[in-house]
């Protein structure tokens, strides 16, 4: 019988090129770099349309102030949920449903081969501030937290609600290429913590945005398990190496599976950082995997397929206790590897960039 995919939400990041651990350029044929593989569904092109205010990602079908800063200046997390709440009393831009993003909207346009900002080639945006930008999100493991997103590298951390980061507001406008998926954030928290009733708080926990998680999300299956919210099948073990490797090693450990036919398959490969990403629920921690999960062993912090833009000496982890996103220094031997399978092209609805 087959198994159902419920939701398409994994796109492609835009790395096409390989690096080595020192950095350097080299030649994508059998590395399984996420340069080299480039799996996810495509951008669209053009993937920006600039209606002069405002700009549409059709990947996303999300609208954004063209203005990347319309605060001007950082504000407090719930200075940042109120400036939004007055913009939509005062119809900015012709609108009243915008909000603060959710950590996995403002992280869709993250590009991986640009920096300052990390925004995707030829996009339209003005007053770009290469620095942190507010989500809608709550780090649930330390409440008097907030999540944000570094605009100068594409990083996702997290940070005391009293500190002060840039707004970029958005909503939805229609039909993407893609839907992303909910965040899993269930809890609305003030700015020291606790929890309060979610309605009219704009925060990620009330809104629920984007695609809701099917009712069963993980299937096992053979020796894998199926994440029918993206397609992707999973080692149910979570971990491909007994102790921590470096990235190399990390890379030829998912090579040498596929010799072997490990677990019936020859195409498994090192995620790259949108897949991996994709597994992160705001709604838990340590580790942040939906409730529930049937993975065994998963372990602190991972690898993924892709190279930092910053610095190509660095590779892009996961930190799975609350689920931040960073960088490695490949050459040191300080995360696992899991191995990913499968997932979704889509040919005819976008070209591939």
């Amino acid at each position: 019988m087959c198994t159902r995919i419920l939701n398409t939400s994994i796109f492609k990041t835009d790395q096409a090129e390989c690096y080595s651990a020192t950095g350097d350029l080299i030649p994508c044929a059998d590395t399984a770099q996420d340069g080299a593989v480039r799996t996810g569904v495509a951008w669209p092109l053009p993937r920006f349309s600039d209606n002069e205010d405002t700009v549409i990602d059709h990947l996303t079908g999300l609208m954004w102030s063209k203005n990347a800063s319309p605060a001007e200046f950082p504000l407090m997390w719930g200075e940042a949920l109120t400036f939004v709440d007055k913009m939509n009393q005062g119809r900015t831009y012709g609108y009243r449903d915008w909000r603060l993003p959710n950590r996995k909207e403002l992280f869709s346009l993250m590009s991986h081969v640009k920096t300052n900002p990390s925004l995707p080639e030829g996009h339209p945006f003005i007053n770009i501030f290469s620095g942190y930008y507010w989500t809608a999100n709550t780090c649930v493991r330390l409440p008097q937290e907030a999540w944000y997103v570094h605009l100068g590298g594409a990083r996702v951390f997290k940070g005391m609600k009293h500190g002060s980061y840039m707004v970029w507001p958005v909503r939805n406008e229609g039909d993407g290429v893609i839907e992303l998926p909910r965040s899993g954030q269930r809890t609305c928290y003030d700015e020291s913590g606790n929890a309060i009733p979610c309605a009219g708080s704009g925060q990620d926990g009330s809104i629920k945005t984007g695609a809701e998680w099917p009712a069963m999300r993980f299937v096992e299956q053979h020796q894998g398990v199926l994440d029918r919210l993206t397609g992707l099948e999973w080692t149910r073990t979570a971990h491909c190496t007994l102790a921590t490797t470096h990235w190399e090693s990390a890379l030829k450990t998912i090579r040498s599976m596929n010799a072997d036919q490990a677990r019936g398959h020859g195409d498994w490969r090192l995620p790259n950082i949108r897949e991996l990403e994709s597994l992160c629920d705001m709604g838990s921690h340590s580790p942040a995997l939906p409730v529930g999960h049937p993975f065994r062993g998963v372990r602190e912090s991972y690898w993924s397929s892709t190279t930092s833009a910053y610095d190509p000496r660095y590779a892009w982890v996961v930190y799975m206790e609350d689920g931040a996103v960073g960088v490695g220094f490949k050459p040191l031997a300080a995360f696992f590897a899991w191995a990913v399978r499968g997932g979704f092209s889509e040919p005819g609805r976008g070209q591939a960039i």
